[in-house]
């Protein structure tokens, strides 16, 4: 694995609260001088102010937890994530379990929702819920109200889905700190369409959700295919719906690893890039960004390199102009379950709900940060990639980062 001497050089590998992550993020007009930069207002939903949150997994039976509630656990987790200095989650609402029959909700699962909104706001915490879901962590969430019909075009889907959302807001009315919806955890995951299709659905659904909560701000969480390539959604319409875009922005899933090692740009840079890479797509070079997904563990780079990964992102993703940084996740799986040995070790906090190293890593570097005013570089971007396919789309971030692929273990 080649690593860079420059990048990983100029930085400490953090122990505790680290001193060197203080001084480095502690000087943000410092640290942002290299580029040429302008504030946008004004900015009512504090679109352009940094944020920092974790998605949150809960630590003692994953999002199963909803099926065997114990109030005190999530309020345990809570604790944790308020300690990691997390200003908001994103928390996934299984839809299944919420609306199990298409002109039903269940109260129960309202009454846990209203449970996790009321243990957050007594520790300052926001609340995003992302409610079609949907696909998450390897496995279908699927209501299988109605399996032949066309899922963005159908009237008895739409029926289903508007009732849903009235089911949802009914109770998150009630709760100052939810912030808005996510339409649903990586849709093009679990329903594909025609652009055409997926959009059309889009806007309906943000026209709906606008209605009801014109003052909160509502995204499309989806993954990175549809930045790099057409996918259900396309990048012009994702930008221009979205009030800040929402990326998922994941190294060991997008192919960052084939083009060098895990402190290489393609690595530390993969958010900073597909902010750049979203913006000229949408044509919208000032757009407010949100780093809705990002993470790593010890499957893919050593233990002791994550706190190193984690702030060189954080550097880069702050120079680029991105406003929101949402890790996944706030804690680790619990091993009891079969999951993707990736998804074990992303959390910032263990299942025993004790905070990791890379937990308190984050609270060092968020805290300089958290609500000061976003510098967007006024650089110009290059065009968009003429060829709209994963290779097309990273063979423009690495010419955007400057970097070729590196030889990494005896291959390009």
């Amino acid at each position: 694995m080649r690593m860079d001497v420059k990048k990983t050089t100029r930085r400490h590998v953090m122990t505790g609260l680290s001193a060197g992550a203080a001084a480095t993020f502690g000087a943000p007009a410092q640290t942002l001088a290299k580029a040429t930069a302008v504030r946008m207002s004004p900015d009512p939903k504090g679109l352009l102010r940094h944020r920092f949150g974790v998605n949150y997994v809960p630590s003692q039976n994953w999002y199963y937890a909803y099926n065997a509630w114990n109030k005190q656990a999530v309020a345990d987790d809570l604790s944790r994530i308020a300690e990691l200095g997390a200003d908001h989650i994103r928390l996934m609402v299984i839809w299944p379990w919420f609306q199990p029959n298409p002109r039903a909700m269940s109260e129960a699962h309202l009454d846990h929702l209203d449970d996790i909104l009321e243990l957050a706001a007594a520790r300052q915490i926001d609340v995003f819920p992302s409610i079609f879901t949907g696909w998450l962590s390897g496995y279908h969430f699927n209501p299988n109200f109605y399996d032949s019909e066309p899922f963005y075009t159908s009237p008895k889907w739409e029926l289903a889905q508007r009732f849903y959302i009235d089911g949802l807001s009914h109770r998150l009315k009630a709760h100052a700190n939810f912030l808005g919806f996510d339409l649903g955890n990586e849709l093009a995951c679990n329903w594909k369409a025609p652009t055409a299709e997926g959009e059309a659905w889009m806007e309906r659904r943000f026209d709906q959700m606008k209605s009801l909560f014109p003052d909160k701000v509502h995204v499309n969480g989806v993954d990175h295919t549809s930045w790099f390539q057409d996918d259900t959604f396309s990048a012009k319409a994702l930008v221009a719906q979205q009030e800040i875009v929402s990326l998922h922005c994941w190294p060991f899933w997008t192919g960052a690893g084939d083009r060098g090692g895990t402190m290489d740009k393609p690595y530390t840079h993969l958010i900073a890039g597909m902010a750049s890479l979203a913006r000229s797509l949408g044509n919208a070079p000032m757009k407010p960004i949100w780093a809705q997904e990002f993470g790593a563990c010890a499957v893919e780079m050593p233990e002791s390199q994550l706190s190193l990964y984690m702030e060189t992102t954080l550097q880069a993703g702050i120079e680029a102009g991105v406003s929101w940084f949402t890790w996944w996740s706030s804690h680790d799986v619990n091993k009891k379950f079969d999951f993707h040995p990736f998804e074990y070790g992303l959390g910032l906090i263990d299942a025993s709900n004790t905070i990791k190293q890379q937990g308190r890593t984050f609270r060092a570097l968020a805290e300089p940060y958290r609500k000061r005013p976003v510098e967007i570089p006024t650089k110009i971007l290059p065009p968009p990639p003429t060829v709209r396919t994963v290779e097309g789309s990273w063979e423009w971030l690495m010419n955007w980062m400057e970097t070729v692929p590196a030889v990494k273990q005896g291959k390009a």
